[in-house]
């Protein structure tokens, strides 16, 4: 399962360990930049326990069991002397990576705090506790019949489950016909996912309007810097919650970014969140000047996003984030002689991918830097809500983030999705 492409050797600097999925698109960047400023790397995968003996260089986890993947993860940096951080690539490793570090003795969120950037109804509470605006909110078993609370719910409201990611079973509902059909189906969703309705809650919140973004930054000792501030151009206004297009810098005015990442910092606080990287999604109300925090997130940016920011003399993202957490010399200075943008190509339909057209084509429009097709050919692709991915990335630049949103735009009306249907097989008496 280790190549030796993949492991970064003559570290000058220490190790630092990653807590990540196996699938992860992000292992690609952090070796790079661990390489770059002489970090080795040693991933602590979660794999099925089948494929343990195969990590060679690496520590195998299991992201269920939170107890035995710290334990393992722990001995392992002990052994080696030299982690001089663990980081969590994934939000179901952001608990762990916590706890692992707690005993390490090494700078880290509280482990409480991980768990209220993962759960939905934990955030909310904490957000409201300590002042900082939330939509209204209610916490269901899953199991519940809709129809015996669909009266009491505000409506417009959206449905979400408490530990999922990637919007996934995420829904609005409009009236108590749309809310019955919504809960259902995030039931659906969460039972297909391997999580019990008996045993887990659905929230269920106010929709708020506004426009969205997404904020970058790290924290230090609870004090955030703030790296990058995206424009979500396209309504998130349901029924899904499909993510598509980044866009920075921010169009917003000035005293409006400031006040979005107050509000960021406002919620790390509230939530525990002290050290490390942070993703936050926040709508803003540009009539009324509310500003909402949808989720925080103890990670930096997920898929392959990160790669249009830049600080520095070329710093990526990942780079800037191993830098803060070895102790290391750094710049949080963002590039910001071009704007840059990326689409996160959605999933139109579920099916059988069968070929993706276009790209030589999309790859000509003029500012257009780069177009990476992730979803494997003639595998299943799935939609949300009931999905969890994208078909890939289109990656652009250009001299203001009108030019560049265009671009991205133009060169996805150029691609083509061959879907078919799924072929289910039977077994033949």
């Amino acid at each position: 399962m280790q190549r030796s492409s993949d492991r970064v050797t003559h570290a000058r600097n220490g190790s630092v360990m990653l807590v990540m999925s196996a699938a992860s698109y992000r292992t690609g960047a952090f070796l790079e930049a661990a390489c770059s400023v002489g970090l080795e790397v040693i991933r602590a995968l979660d794999i099925p326990e089948s494929l343990h003996a195969n990590v060679g260089h690496d520590v195998a986890v299991d992201f269920t069991d939170v107890e035995k993947s710290v334990d393992q993860i722990v001995h392992s940096a002990q052994v080696r002397g030299d982690v001089t951080a663990v980081l969590a690539i994934d939000d179901r490793g952001a608990v762990i990576a916590a706890t692992a570090s707690a005993r390490l003795g090494l700078p880290h969120n509280d482990p409480d705090s991980a768990l209220a950037a993962r759960d939905k109804f934990v955030m909310r509470q904490r957000l409201h506790a300590a002042g900082v605006p939330v939509p209204v909110y209610q916490n269901y078993p899953a199991h519940t019949e809709p129809a015996l609370i669909a009266e009491s719910v505000p409506y417009p409201c959206v449905v979400k489950p408490l530990l999922l990611s990637g919007s996934r079973g995420v829904i609005r509902a409009d009236n108590p016909d749309e809310f019955a059909v919504a809960f259902r189906r995030t039931r659906s969703i969460l039972e297909a996912s391997g999580m019990p309705a008996d045993e887990n809650d659905i929230l269920v919140e106010r929709f708020v309007v506004g426009f969205e973004v997404a904020l970058e930054g790290l924290l230090t000792g609870g004090q955030l810097e703030t790296l990058a501030l995206f424009d979500k151009p396209d309504p998130l206004d349901g029924p899904f919650f499909e993510e598509t297009i980044y866009v920075t810098p921010s169009r917003l005015p000035d005293d409006v970014q400031a006040a979005i990442s107050a509000r960021t910092a406002e919620a790390a606080t509230a939530i525990g969140l002290r050290q490390g990287p942070i993703h936050a999604e926040l709508r803003v109300d540009l009539t009324t000047g509310d500003i909402w925090t949808i989720e925080l997130a103890g990670r930096s940016i997920g898929g392959l996003c990160s790669s249009v920011l830049e600080f520095g003399a070329g710093m990526s993202l990942e780079e800037l984030i191993l830098r803060h957490a070895a102790g290391m010399h750094r710049t949080a200075q963002r590039n910001e002689t071009n704007a840059a943008g990326v689409m996160m190509i959605p999933i139109p339909r579920s099916g059988m991918l069968r070929a993706v057209k276009g790209v030589t084509e999309a790859m000509q429009v003029q500012n257009i830097t780069g177009i990476e097709i992730t979803a494997p050919l003639n595998q299943p692709i799935v939609a949300l809500p009931e999905g969890s991915s994208y078909l890939g990335f289109i990656f652009a630049r250009s001299d203001s983030p009108e030019k560049a949103e265009h671009a991205l735009r133009t060169a996805h009306s150029l691609l083509e999705f061959d879907i078919g249907p799924v072929i289910q097989l039977r077994p033949v008496d």
